[in-house]
């Protein structure tokens, strides 16, 4: 009895230590992937937490944060002298009272501009903030998805972003913090032979890009196929999981739109209100 109880508890400890084993390792996977077991939903402020506040502002990205967002979602673009600076329309006319594209503003045109009154009095006086300030401010506090927009207007931003992030020691696998996507995919495999350790998510916002073939070839370069919420069901979720890529559905701005995205199974869901989405999927 003694030896069949001694061969019982060796044999026990064996299985209980595999199996915290990879449970440790799952939740430690790299590159920042999530679990797609996990319970918990990812909950990205889509240009902040614009719902609440002027998006792409930093008034945006500290409203996200305080909501608890575990992303908040910028796009990035270049002023005419080079800089990296966050704003969505290639022209100002939308969010700012200036009008004009952005590419031919400089910086400093750029940051004499309002960017918050077009929403609210309240946000009267909010800048276009660059892409460094918003990595030194909220690179510790939360993720960060960086979409690179409109590519072909600006040769060399992959270079730029990919720098400003090596400067920060934001390139690293391990750091788990930084997402980059754009709809453009050879900007996405340029930056990847750039940073081949960044996650890198594809914006798609058709049918024609959810093909199992352009899935193979999304799988060779990105982390993260991130398509229209209008396009997203149990399927699509299944195909790409079964490719071990990630999928964050855009753009939540409805609290109904919420639950069929937990019940297709996604891994993220991108958002003007992030208080929309539950922090766990039941």
């Amino acid at each position: 009895m003694f030896h069949f109880g001694k061969k019982l508890f060796i044999v026990t400890t064996l299985v209980l230590g595999l199996f915290i084993s990879q449970a440790t390792a799952t939740l430690a996977a790299p590159g920042g992937m999530p679990d797609q077991n996990a319970d918990k939903v990812i909950t990205v402020a889509h240009r902040g937490a614009s719902g609440y506040a002027p998006e792409n502002t930093m008034a945006a990205f500290e409203k996200a944060v305080e909501m608890n967002a575990d992303y908040i979602e910028l796009d990035v673009q270049l002023s005419k002298d080079g800089q990296l600076v966050v704003i969505h329309d290639t022209t100002v006319d939308r969010t700012t009272d200036g009008t004009g594209e952005v590419r031919n503003l400089t910086l400093e045109e750029l940051r004499k501009l309002d960017a918050g009154s077009h929403f609210s009095p309240e946000f009267a006086g909010e800048r276009i903030p660059t892409l460094e300030e918003v990595l030194d401010a909220y690179g510790s506090k939360t993720g960060i998805l960086i979409e690179i927009k409109a590519p072909h207007l600006y040769p060399g931003i992959e270079q730029k972003v990919a720098d400003a992030l090596a400067e920060r020691n934001m390139d690293e696998s391990s750091n788990g913090k930084i997402i980059v996507q754009s709809f453009d995919f050879n900007s996405m495999k340029k930056f990847h032979n750039i940073l081949p350790d960044v996650p890198i998510g594809v914006l798609t916002s058709g049918a024609h890009h959810l093909t199992d073939p352009m899935l193979q070839e999304f799988k060779t370069y990105a982390d993260y196929v991130n398509p229209n919420l209008a396009y997203v069901n149990r399927d699509l979720v299944n195909r790409i999981h079964a490719l071990d890529m990630g999928i964050m559905a855009w753009t939540v701005r409805d609290q109904s739109q919420v639950a069929p995205l937990l019940e297709a199974g996604v891994d993220g869901i991108i958002t003007d209100y992030p208080d929309y989405v539950p922090r766990h999927k039941d």
